[in-house]
């Protein structure tokens, strides 16, 4: 017996297409993990709420009230899913984290998961204990990694004010604007910065377009490249199929 379970889209709108993709193969996973056939029929319902919210990193450093907010886009995507039966959901943007406590406490009949939470849950379980994080200012500035990471007893190296331009320009110029190739080389760059600065460590990919991005990349062949999404999605994938599913490693 599947639950039904929701996505919190729209930011941007290809990162939370990508991420019912990813949650398909996740169910699929789930499904041969417990040694079940793979069958469009055993396949959760779930719902994808795609609504424009304001840029959450401009938000950030924009604290005033206004329509420039996307705490109330999110909550009326949030009550529509749950509205459609959502038990659980799974937010497709890492910089919106920074709203997941009031929407909670909105909803407290959804399980809203906490993909910096949930990452560094899995990688301790894996049994690293050091990445370098590569994400948006808004990421940055309210710490959505760092505290998860620290509290899961992982060590997490920052990109420099270079580098997070960079990144930042890979974002917005680069995949948000379809300009991928670019995307590419903002991203690797940092990447290959980090690497050779710490040395060899997981890199978290905490911004949902920064997979886009790398998707295919040459650049980092050999790095761990850790996708929070994969993770999270796996993580609604287990709440989907109900108590006792395992996590898809």
């Amino acid at each position: 017996m599947t639950q039904v379970v929701g996505i919190l889209g729209g930011m941007g709108p290809a990162a939370g297409a990508d991420f019912v993709r990813i949650f398909v193969d996740a169910c699929a996973q789930h499904m041969r993990a417990q040694g079940q056939p793979v069958r469009d029929q055993a396949f959760p319902e779930h719902w994808l709420a795609q609504v424009p919210v304001p840029d959450r990193s401009g938000a950030l450093e924009a604290t005033g009230a206004g329509a420039h907010q996307p705490l109330e886009p999110m909550l009326q995507a949030l009550g529509r899913l749950a509205a459609l039966g959502s038990r659980a959901v799974a937010i497709a943007c890492n910089t919106a984290h920074a709203w997941h406590a009031t929407l909670q406490e909105r909803f407290p009949q959804v399980e809203l998961l906490h993909v910096a939470r949930e990452v560094a849950s899995h990688l301790a379980g894996q049994g690293v204990r050091e990445v370098a994080l590569m994400a948006t200012e808004g990421t940055y500035r309210v710490r959505l990694y760092e505290q998860a990471l620290s509290d899961a007893g992982l060590v997490c190296h920052l990109p420099v004010a270079e580098e997070r331009t960079l990144l930042m320009r890979g974002i917005y110029e680069g995949v948000k604007a379809g300009d991928l190739v670019l995307a590419e080389q903002c991203f690797a760059d940092v990447a290959q910065r980090l690497v050779a600065r710490h040395g060899p460590v997981a890199l978290i990919m905490g911004c949902t377009e920064v997979p886009l991005g790398l998707q295919g990349s040459t650049a980092v062949a050999g790095m761990r490249l850790v996708d929070p999404a994969r993770v999270l999605a796996s993580a609604l994938a287990v709440r989907a199929y109900g108590p006792g599913g395992r996590r898809i490693s």
